[in-house]
């Protein structure tokens, strides 16, 4: 068996009841799990001799001498020039000899063993070498595999394949044929002092001298003239195979696939209630013969299939085994019936399955009958040989013999790895075959010159909007590693990015790469200079190719990244799947494993502000049970699927494997994708005639003969006599056609471009060769290009120069983009692609080379990727996909454009042709005729905008033609290469659409040609309706963790994708995750590395180059703030009076009394507030537009760079931060006691209990009853106290909803000074904010302030304060000392502050610089009569300056509060807006001094995450956010209305302050006339004025003498209030009155006791409550009309 392709399954009636009746019957409970065999055998156990003489009695003995014949004489290979030939050294110069390097430690991979060697030359001592232990026998000298593979341990080459090869490298100088089994003598060990010594001799000869059957040896000798059958070890020991061994193929796979199958019921063992039994070994075999059976004559069998049909199977019947589960078990057959069985089921299939079982003793038997058939011919017709011995007393033992020569060639190129399949075909090529199967062929020579002038341009575009999508969750990611608790990343410390691309060592990914670097502007974003100082070279300096000087960059990134702490460092390793080797399994010579030598090592792992961005389309070998990666780490590329692509809006659609597909299922048209009958006629010809040579050898001869001869068909020079049709396809056919007339229909001479993709180096430079020939005898060299694409080189183009009109002369094209519009055959050749982008202009995708014979799912989709492309996303019907489309891709998540084609030629307008999707011209084609150069048209050439105003590029009119956008006939290189390297191609060529065969198929994908083989397999799904392509193994470095796997779902993401990949794969020997494993950890997950994924050409290189840039602007905003800056409202224009002189330092209380309390509201974020009435001014009420809850996103804002002195909120970890944020060494993190505190309060009526949370590195700003005790009091210190480095006053910062965003990190703003910051929050918040600010003391709001607004908050620190005032008063008094002189302020802090500035006064004029929190309150309290007063604040920072130095009015944000002198005047506990405008009109009316030092400023950041001001309007039905008009935020009592889950005094302020026009109508835009509020303040709209007064005695009230009030609002009014009281306003006829209560109850005593009936008009429908249910308690008022 082997991992190649195979057909769709037949299934008719009579075989699935055969199939059934089969299992049933031998379904047995009894059978015992044969041994573990982990490798092929090929000898039968034998017993030991009766002699007892064991196999190394003659050392020197080879084994088989027991032939006659003459040793055969053997000259050595002449070594290469220059390699060293000392005896006891390798050709490298090292030494080999166990004497010199038994002391040194050895580099031994997984799964070899080290061996002594026996050299002639060095009798005396023994040579050492590593060999894979698979090729040498057990102790008694069994099981060993035919061949061999050893590494040198001194120069460390790997992957010796013949020990010929070997022992000319390790220099043994034999003189006869080089055997192993004669020069591989001793195990090798070492002894207690670590030092190799030799071991028990190698054990190459079984116990006795037992021989083979002769007449298998015979009939090997005969064997070489008819084929190279393969034989698939089973159930049991091969015999050994003597005589001429090496033309019989032998594979293990088979017998894996058994034996993994008696691990299934351990994977599967939690399924079911039992013990089951496995599968037993008659029913694997049957179902092998049943799925043999089922294979047509040209298909090969697929290990993939046979291990599901092994799953389906076990699954039946181990559900059947729980249904019968304690019944009485009947016993099944017995192993005799199997023959026969075996034989029924392959009746069905003719002679294409031959079971040999009946009269077999052994195995050795079975393959004697089989050679003996095979040499008679009677096998002629037969596929496979089922051998089956069921002899009595012993196992069942089976093999499968591949006789089919097509099955057989296929199976036996799977067992060669790529390198190895490469390296066959090299050698095949040397040795002259090619010639031979050339003869098979005729050539025609002809001539024809030529002359070619094209022209287009290429333009850059911007980043596409999905591309801008992906960028953006890149950089989510990277903050989501920052914000994790691990500390991992702290974005908070850098101040720059840098980085580094690292690239596949190819020539055109390099230069690729480069040029879109160069043009995207990162570069003059990341390092500040504009675009013409970066110099293409300059950008060279950024992308590294993975070859041996990659070391020197990455060493010299990592001394950089070191010594720059403040820079991060990014390492994009683009194209990822590649080269993921592990550095310890890679011979240095090979160019593999440095990725795991770079990338990997502890330097790059180790450095914190180094992030690994892996890149690739195909991340499969990444996803393993050992992935370096977290599965949290992984972004994909948005899917069509999921139609996220409508989403980003965009103007192209990806066009992938997944389309592809889908044209062969749509019928409408030819499809895309598509196979050549007659080219696979005539590769399988050839095969049958040279069964030893490599197909790719015979493919790529045929497929070249087959151009070769359409080219003489299509120039038109040889006759139809010649019959050159029946030579080739019509596939080639039409290829070559196109190519030859694209130019011809195109006055600028355009063309396509044709790829031929052959893996093998030598294969593509002969074909390059012999194309090239063919072209020049025809006298074709200038009709078009044949380019030979070679990794390691630049591409090199005679023609390109002269048509693109280049004038320097050493310039060649770096891209296969520059290629755009050339006529041209590529030939792309190296392993596998290395992201080497393809223009625009490619057409045909010829794949009918590549091979087929070893299938990963990387490998195909890898393949298949090259005909990616981007398609208007209007000009193409979207196909019907299927759910599982995307996980065809490498990435699930697909969309539209390339890595290097942004936005393509399609937004040029041009009028692509969508139905015509194949062109066909079978017949010959006239000559074509002398080209001559299109007149020069100098148009300017019109790129479109890059301004960040212009999201999308313009689209140009529908009507203007591609002749009309022509380029200058001169274009320097610099402006070439700017614009090629972008990637974003834009036909501009002199045709008309019509005529430009190019221009029409801009648009239109490229047709791909696969072999039969692979079409099939790719076409094909399995029984989850996916591909059969995506059951493949991922990659060829991992394994299966088990065979027995379910298969990828239909529905699957590719985020689920990457989990079943990272549970069912792991990774091999030499994957350089392998060892990714510590002991006692359950992931090794590198905590700053993120794997981008995405189709190929899908726009990732684009997607992660604006990633960097964006980055580096978040760093840099990360260092900048959005600062409200906006002047205030209502401002005099005039000069006023100066009060106090300017350069005054403190406010003189004498002064300030003289002063007039200025009541109009200043601050911006009021602007939509009722206006407070002042005598003398008159508000301006244009620009009240209605205002949505989120006003305070639309303000205006300055972006201003952090200073020194800045609050910084949790995103910030820098390291003079540490000890604050809770990292002191004397304490454990989080190490912190919640502390109850109880105090009582008359307003409330009951007592208050109230928590702290106390960090241990806080608790000597409390005192204790005793250490540990009950909290008493937290400490205040004496107003007479003063220290530099201490602020007096208490901190408070009421916070809700941002955990994250508030600004509590004081530390870099305090200037390091002690200071007391107490963050107040709500219940329900105390843990998450607990967690992310460990070390700060936390005042915990009852419960039932869950969900109360701003002013519970402030009302509770007031008291609170006030209450712990009283106790420190007690306490100092108790203790002996003063008491009226303990501090009395507190300082109440919004928790968006983030900046403090002072204005120094000096000659020019006022300046403001920025200034320490510290140094302002250090200023403020160091005020000589701060006493007097009741509240002091700042201004709010804005552009605008201030001539006063000090104010009397409204102070907002930022307040120094005394709480002793304002101990009357309690904030309202139950208000939700405009809490501080309710409470300074009321301390200014208690006759408290307010003063605002407008010397000093803070600066209020915009944080549009949480705060007080967001309200949730939601139904109690719903529990969500709700849309309700205020209108419906009130009801009728007693009514049947929608309540709302939202508290009743937000509803209330909520519905004032939206129908102020409807309850308050005379009072619209009537400042004079305004609405008479009483001991409150109420916002009724912007529109609405409110007369502020105070009912207490002795208040200061404004005079209100002549005034005529158009309204009445009288909220929770107390007994102050009186009807001689209300009659000292006069009210307007018609006036509103609102008055407010708790309840209906004290709503009618209120209307009763203050007499309201006498000059009120009510009525029954104006009692209104808020809508709430009744156990909410709703809010109830009453409106009425003033008579």
């Amino acid at each position: 068996m082997g991992n190649s392709y195979a057909g769709q399954l037949r299934t008719t009636r009579f075989e699935e009841v055969l199939h059934n009746s089969i299992e049933a019957s031998l379904r047995s409970n009894t059978v015992v799990p044969r041994p573990v065999f982990s490798q092929l055998f090929l000898e039968t156990e034998q017993p030991l001799a009766h002699d007892g003489r064991t196999e190394n009695d003659d050392e020197d003995e080879e084994v088989g001498s027991e032939s006659n014949s003459p040793p055969i004489p053997y000259q050595m290979k002449p070594p290469p020039e220059g390699c060293c030939t000392v005896n006891g050294f390798c050709q490298a110069a090292k030494d080999l000899r166990l004497s010199s390097v038994g002391s040194d430690p050895l580099d031994v991979p997984t799964g070899f063993m080290l061996v002594g060697v026996k050299s002639p030359s060095l009798p005396e001592t023994l040579l050492v070498c590593a060999v894979d232990r698979r090729f040498l026998p057990d102790e008694r000298g069994h099981n060993a595999l035919l061949g061999f593979l050893g590494n040198c341990i001194g120069c460390g080459e790997k992957g010796f394949r013949y020990f010929t090869e070997f022992s000319n490298h390790i220099n043994l100088k034999l003189s006869t044929q080089p055997k192993k089994q004669k020069h591989l003598k001793y195990h090798l060990c070492r002894n207690n002092q670590n030092v190799l010594v030799k071991g028990a001799p190698i054990c190459w000869r079984g116990h006795g001298k037992r021989r083979p059957q002769p007449q298998v040896q015979v009939l090997l000798t005969l064997l070489t003239l008819i084929c190279l059958p393969l034989i698939n070890a089973g159930h049991g020991s091969l015999p050994q195979l003597t005589g001429n061994a090496d033309e019989v193929l032998l594979s293990s796979l088979l017998q894996s696939c058994y034996l993994s199958s008696q691990t299934l019921p351990r994977v599967y063992q939690h399924y079911g209630p039992s013990p089951i039994q496995p599968l037993s070994a008659e029913m694997q075999i049957l179902l092998t013969v049943y799925y043999l059976v089922q294979l047509g004559p040209d298909q090969v069998p697929l290990i993939e299939d046979l291990e599901q049909i092994f799953m389906r199977s076990w699954r039946e019947s181990h559900l059947s085994e729980i249904r019968q589960y304690q019944q009485p078990q009947t016993p099944g057959s017995q192993g005799s019936q199997l023959p026969w069985l075996a034989q029924l089921a392959a009746s069905s299939c003719g002679e294409g399955v031959v079971v040999l079982g009946e009269n077999i003793g052994s195995l050795a038997q079975g393959l004697q009958q089989m050679f003996g058939r095979l040499m008679e011919g009677r096998l002629e017709n037969t596929n496979y040989v089922v051998i089956i011995v069921t002899a009595a007393g012993q196992e069942t033992q089976s093999c499968v013999v591949v006789t089919g020569r097509h099955q057989c060639r296929a199976l036996a190129e799977s067992m060669f790895s790529p390198k190895e399949g490469l390296k066959e075909i090299n050698h095949q090529l040397s040795t002259g075959v090619m010639a031979f199967i050339v003869l098979s062929f005729s050539s025609v020579i002809m001539w024809i010159c030529l002359c070619l002038c094209v022209e287009y341009s290429v333009e850059w575009r911007e980043v596409r909007p999905i591309q801008l999508a992906v960028a953006r969750k890149l950089l989510s990611h990277v903050c989501a590693i920052a914000d994790s608790s691990t500390q991992n990343l702290d974005l908070g410390s850098f101040d720059r990015v840098s980085f580094l691309i690292l690239v596949p060592s190819s020539e055109v990914t390099f230069q690729q790469t480069v040029l879109h670097l160069w043009n995207s502007g990162v570069l003059q974003e990341l390092g500040g200079s504009d675009q013409e100082c970066v110099s293409q070279r300059e950008a060279e300096r950024y992308v590294v190719k993975l070859d041996q000087s990659a070391q020197a960059r990455i060493d010299s990134l990592t001394q950089e990244a070191q010594s720059n702490s403040y820079t991060l460092y990014i390492l994009v390793h683009d194209h990822a799947h590649w080269d993921i080797e592990s550095a310890s399994h890679s011979s240095p010579d090979s160019g593999l494993g440095l990725v795991d030598q770079l990338l990997n090592s502890c330097q790059v792992r180790d450095t914190p502000n180094i992030l690994i961005l892996h890149v690739t389309s195909f991340p499969f070998a990444l996803q393993t049970q050992y992935t370096r990666i977290s599965p949290y780490n992984e972004i994909h590329w948005p899917s069509a699927f999921s139609n996220d692509v409508d989403l980003y809006h965009e103007k192209t659609r990806y066009f992938g494997v997944s389309e592809l597909l889908e044209s062969t299922r749509s019928g409408s048209s030819l499809p895309l994708m598509r196979h050549d009958s007659s080219f696979e006629s005539m590769a399988s010809a050839l095969e049958e005639r040279f069964p030893k040579l490599h197909s790719a050898v015979i493919r790529t001869t045929v497929l070249i003969q087959q151009y070769c001869i359409a080219l003489m068909a299509a120039s038109g020079r040889v006759g139809s006599s010649h019959n050159l049709h029946k030579h080739t396809s019509v596939e080639t056919l039409e290829i070559v056609q196109s190519l030859l007339t694209a130019s011809q229909q195109c006055p600028a001479h355009h063309g396509h471009m044709v790829l031929l993709r052959i893996p093998s180096l030598a294969l593509a430079a002969w074909a390059h060769r012999r194309l090239s020939r063919v072209r020049r005898q025809l006298g074709l060299e200038e009709s078009f290009e044949i380019i030979l694409g070679n990794p390691n080189q630049t591409v090199l183009v005679c023609v390109l120069q002269t048509w693109l009109k280049i004038q320097d002369a050493d310039w060649v094209p770096q891209t296969y983009l520059e290629l755009e519009a050339l006529p041209c055959i590529l030939i792309l050749s190296g392993a596998e692609p290395l992201g080497e982008s393809l223009p625009r202009s490619l057409k045909y995708c010829d794949l009918r080379v590549i091979s087929y014979s070893y299938l990963q799912r990387t490998t195909l989709e890898q393949e298949l990727g090259l005909a990616a492309y981007l398609v208007r996303a209007e000009s193409r019907p979207p196909h019907n996909l299927g759910p599982g489309s995307d996980l065809l891709e490498s990435d699930a998540e697909k969309l539209s454009s390339t890595d290097n084609e942004e936005e393509e030629g399609q937004e040029n307008g041009e009028k692509a042709t969508i139905h015509q999707t194949h062109v066909q011209s079978h017949s010959p084609a006239p000559p074509i005729p002398q080209l001559q150069p299109p007149p020069q048209t100098p148009i300017q050439n019109q790129s479109l905008s890059q301004t960040n105003s212009q999201p999308y590029p313009q689209t140009l009119p529908q009507q203007q033609s591609l002749s009309q956008m022509a380029i200058p006939q001169t274009q320097s290189r610099l402006q070439h290469s700017k614009s090629t390297s972008s990637g974003s191609l834009s036909p501009r060529a002199s045709s008309p659409n019509h005529t430009c065969s190019w221009a029409r198929g801009v648009s239109r994908p490229p047709s791909v040609l696969l072999p039969r083989a692979l079409y099939d397999i790719i076409t094909a799904s399995d029984s989850s309706g996916l591909p059969r392509c995506t059951s493949f193994l991922p990659h060829m470095s991992v394994a299966w963790a088990s065979s027995f796997r379910p298969l990828l779902s239909k529905m699957m993401t590719c985020t689920e994708q990457s989990l079943y990949y990272r549970q069912w794969t792991v990774p091999r020997s030499y994957h350089m995750d392998s060892s990714n494993r510590t002991e006692g950890r359950s992931d090794n997950f590198h905590p700053r590395r993120l794997l981008l994924s995405g189709p190929p050409q899908v726009g990732k290189t684009g997607a992660y180059l604006h990633f960097l840039g964006i980055l580096s602007r978040m760093l840099i905003r990360l260092m900048e703030v959005d600062i409200y800056d906006e002047e205030d409202i209502y401002n005099e224009k005039g000069e006023g009076v100066l009060y106090h002189p300017p350069k005054s330092s403190w406010p003189n209380p004498g002064i300030m009394k003289t002063m007039p309390f200025d009541y109009t509201i200043h601050d911006p974020k009021y602007d939509d507030i009722s206006s407070v009435y002042c005598p003398g001014f008159t508000p301006s009420f244009e620009g009240h537009p209605a205002r949505q809850e989120d006003v305070y996103l639309r303000r205006r804002t300055s972006r201003i760079k952090l200073s020194k002195y800045a609050a910084y909120n949790t995103y910030h970890h820098c390291e003079q931060c540490h000890q604050y944020l809770g990292f002191n060494p004397r304490y454990q993190m989080y190490e912190s006691t919640l502390r109850a505190f109880t105090f009582t309060h008359l307003l409330l009526g009951e007592e208050i209990q109230l928590y702290f949370i106390i960090p241990k590195s806080k608790e000597h700003y409390f005192s204790f009853s005793q250490p540990g005790g009950q909290l008493e009091s937290m400490r205040l210190p004496l107003a007479s106290d003063w220290s530099p480095d201490c602020i007096k006053s208490p901190i408070f910062t009421p916070t809700t909803g941002r955990h994250e965003h508030g600004l509590f990190n004081l530390y870099h703003a305090m200037d390091g000074a002690s200071h007391l910051h107490i963050l107040v929050v709500k219940e329900y918040e105390m843990a998450v904010y607990k967690k992310y600010w460990p070390n700060h003391i936390m005042l915990v709001l009852p419960t039932v302030f869950n969900g109360a607004g701003i002013g519970a908050a402030h009302f509770l620190i007031k008291e609170l304060s006030y209450h712990n005032l009283e106790l420190e008063r007690s306490r100092r008094l108790e203790g002996g000392g003063p008491t009226d002189d303990v501090w009395p302020f507190i300082i109440l802090a919004d928790d968006s502050c983030v900046m403090w500035n002072a204005v120094d006064l000096d000659v020019s004029g006022s300046v403001e610089h920025a200034v320490s929190l510290k140094q302002i309150l250090q200023h403020m309290e160091a005020c000589p009569e701060l006493a007097h007063y009741g509240l002091c604040g700042i201004r709010k920072w804005s552009s605008n300056k201030l001539r006063e130095p000090f104010s009397r009015g409204h102070l907002h944000d930022f307040l120094l509060l005394n709480v002793d002198r304002s101990q009357n005047v309690q904030y309202d506990q139950n208000r939700f807006t405009c809490h501080d405008v309710d409470f300074t009109l009321r301390l200014h009316s208690a006759g408290l001094l307010v003063c605002r030092f407008n010397s000093f400023s803070v600066m209020k950041k915009q944080i549009a995450i949480g705060g007080y001001r967001t309200f949730i309007i939601k139904t109690k039905t719903t529990d969500v956010p709700t849309s309700v008009g205020p209108s419906q935020y009130i009801c009728a009592p007693d009514s049947k209305h929608l309540f709302l889950a939202t508290p009743a005094q937000l509803l209330l302020e909520k519905y004032l302050q939206h129908t102020r026009q409807k309850l308050f109508p005379l009072s619209t835009k009537n400042y004079t006339h305004p609405v008479l509020s009483v001991d409150c303040y109420l916002n009724l709209g912007p529109e609405v004025t409110v007369c502020f007064v105070s009912s207490r005695p002795h208040s200061v009230n404004i005079s209100t003498t002549g005034m005529l009030f158009s309204g009445l609002l009288l909220c929770f009014a107390d007994s102050f209030v009186t009807p001689g009281f209300l009659k000292k306003f006069t009210f307007l006829k018609g006036a509103t009155l609102c008055v407010i209560s708790a309840d209906r109850s004290s709503l009618r005593q209120t209307v009763g006791r203050l007499e309201l009936e006498e000059e009120w008009r009510f009525r029954l429908s104006d009692e209104f409550q808020t809508a709430n249910a009744k156990e909410d308690r709703p809010l109830f008022f009453l409106t009425g009309k003033h008579i």
